[in-house]
């Protein structure tokens, strides 16, 4: 089933319209209950066919792709990896891809030593009960002081300590001294700049920021954290600011142009949403959701489930810009659940049409916990839950549902980072496939109680990452002054329901939250068994009858 697409977009310089794009579907697999994976080989050579392609659309449009002057690197959502560019007398351009998606693979072939553990995989449980069992009162927020992040299956130092522990290939790579790490990012950068032939292998400070090693005040990779997960150094990539010449792609239609900007999914959207000052914030609704509020230089410790992490540095020698973040794990993925799974809907625009078809959700309330709950919760154990139906219940009822199981879980975020902030927001804009659908963003207006914007080009992301690349030292044709940032129209939602309705709404979302809770247990197999391992667990037992036949013989021997 295709979840994410490799794309390239072309965007003209400051006016941000897009010029020219083109897209391959990405396969994701689902190996086991919970695990998803995606071929490291596959987003590679998809990246490179969308280059090639957007060139070739280029050149229609009488675009000499020698005018190209640099790439830049960022990270999507439901999208992964991409690129983008930008045009005034010459072209500026990026790449995306996924943030926490851990690769692993061998300096010497080049070769993935597994596959891509995708960012929502939820396989590593036992993991983080382990490394819990390190942490006093085990407690998951022991690390947040130094790299601001929990213990959970969410972030790469934990999907890299599975694959060394659970996956022999990887761990003689480490004993032979040629395992490689990376997100999507770092693995791109280091094919298209060579490879095995001197490939760089840096990734940028905002993804970094999500692995758990990176020390948010130095923005170094942390020896307490790296000795805390057991993972050396001599495996991590260097970590560069989000806006620099890193290197130069070694071949294809744009060999010689050099590579200018890295940022994480979410980070990108955060700088092509132009939310460059201190109380700025935006959320992106893709396969995830994730709120990101700009905190200025300062690091501010969540205390109500958030995340501190790196907004971005455009520049080496430019200030560090932290942020908060919210994250949900499944948005966008519950629409696809309803599709794919249910059957409920043939396409992902059919959800609107069958919610406006009921006034509300008929009492039902739909918390689509598949991989436990991210944000603020932290909960491994939650599963997705459907409460309230009755015989009046429809598909359109789940429908609408769905969708304001996507908004109570903004909310949810927005007020514990209303609460950590002090400063309440009062305007959120939005980006990402999800703000196509006007009802979604309506009823996001509604349950917030704010007003939420949502420009006429939802792929912020790509353009962040744009502007990135066009910024930096020796390529800079894009100034980042937050005054010469406009990317045209945009659509403006307004709350339509009064506070009384709009909190009995979420009081009653939170109780199903909390008949979600606790369905799983604290552990769980790294790894769901084979034939094999079926047959080892069924040993003990057939051992102790055997044993106790043995016995009773004795016994008669005896008398």
């Amino acid at each position: 089933m295709a979840d994410i697409e490799t794309f390239y977009e072309v965007f003209t310089a400051n006016s941000a319209q897009l010029l020219t794009y083109h897209q391959v579907e990405v396969q994701l697999t689902f190996p086991h209950e919970g695990w998803v994976e995606a071929d490291p080989d596959e987003l590679l050579s998809s990246s490179l066919l969308c280059i090639e392609k957007t060139v070739e659309n280029l050149r229609a449009l009488e675009v000499d792709e020698a005018d190209i002057a640099a790439i830049g690197q960022s990270g999507a959502v439901a999208r992964a990896p991409g690129a983008l560019a930008l045009l005034r007398g010459g072209l500026r351009s990026g790449i995306t891809n996924q943030r926490e998606t851990t690769v692993v693979w061998d300096r010497t072939t080049g070769r993935p030593l597994h596959a891509a553990i995708v960012w929502l995989d939820g396989r590593t449980t036992q993991t983080v009960q382990s490394l819990l069992s390190k942490c006093p009162d085990r407690d998951k927020d022991s690390l947040k002081e130094l790299c601001g992040l929990p213990i959970t299956s969410y972030f790469s130092a934990v999907k890299l300590r599975w694959l060394l522990d659970n996956v022999p290939a990887v761990a003689e790579a480490l004993s032979a001294g040629t395992l490689m790490f990376g997100t999507v990012d770092t693995w791109l950068v280091w094919n298209l700049t060579g490879g095995v032939n001197g490939g760089l292998h840096i990734t940028d400070v905002t993804n970094a920021s999500r692995t758990m090693l990176m020390n948010l005040e130095t923005l170094q990779w942390d020896d307490y954290l790296c000795r805390f997960f057991d993972i050396p150094r001599s495996v991590l990539p260097q970590i560069r600011s989000s806006s620099e010449v890193y290197g130069h792609l070694v071949s294809g239609a744009l060999k010689g142009v050099p590579i200018a900007g890295i940022l994480g999914d979410q980070q990108a959207a955060l700088v092509g949403q132009a939310c460059l000052q201190q109380g700025m914030a935006k959320n992106t609704y893709g396969t995830g959701c994730f709120l990101l509020y700009n905190t200025g230089c300062k690091i501010v410790q969540s205390t109500h489930g958030l995340l501190t992490t790196v907004g971005y540095q455009l520049g080496p020698r430019a200030p560090v810009t932290y942020a908060l973040e919210g994250s949900v794990a499944i948005a966008g993925a519950a629409i696809r659940w309803l599709r794919d799974n249910l059957g409920l809907i043939s396409d992902y625009s059919e959800v609107e049409t069958l919610s406006r078809k009921v006034a509300d959700t008929g009492g039902v309330y739909f918390v689509p916990a598949f991989t436990g709950l991210f944000a603020p919760h932290w909960d491994a154990t939650a599963r997705g839950t459907i409460c309230g139906l009755t015989q009046f219940s429809t598909k359109g009822h789940i429908c609408r549902a769905a969708l304001e199981a996507i908004s109570f879980q903004t909310r949810e975020i927005l007020d514990a980072m209303n609460r950590d902030s002090g400063l309440p927001l009062r305007r959120l804009q939005v980006d990402g496939g999800g703000t196509a659908n006007g009802l979604l963003m309506q009823l996001q207006a509604d349950l917030l109680g704010i007003t939420v914007v949502r420009p006429t080009m939802p792929e912020t992301t790509a353009l962040g990452a744009a502007m990135a690349a066009g910024a930096a030292d020796g390529v800079s044709v894009w100034s980042l002054s937050s005054d010469e940032l406009s990317h045209g129209a945009t659509d403006t939602f307004q709350p339509q329901i009064g506070d009384d309705e709009r909190d009995l709404r979420f009081d009653r979302w939170q109780e199903a939250v909390r008949r979600s809770r606790d369905w799983e247990p604290e552990t769980e197999p790294a790894t769901l068994p084979d034939a094999r391992h079926r047959l080892l667990s069924s040993l003990p037992p057939v051992w102790f009858a055997v044993s106790s036949f043995l016995l009773l013989l004795l016994a008669r021997e005896l008398r």
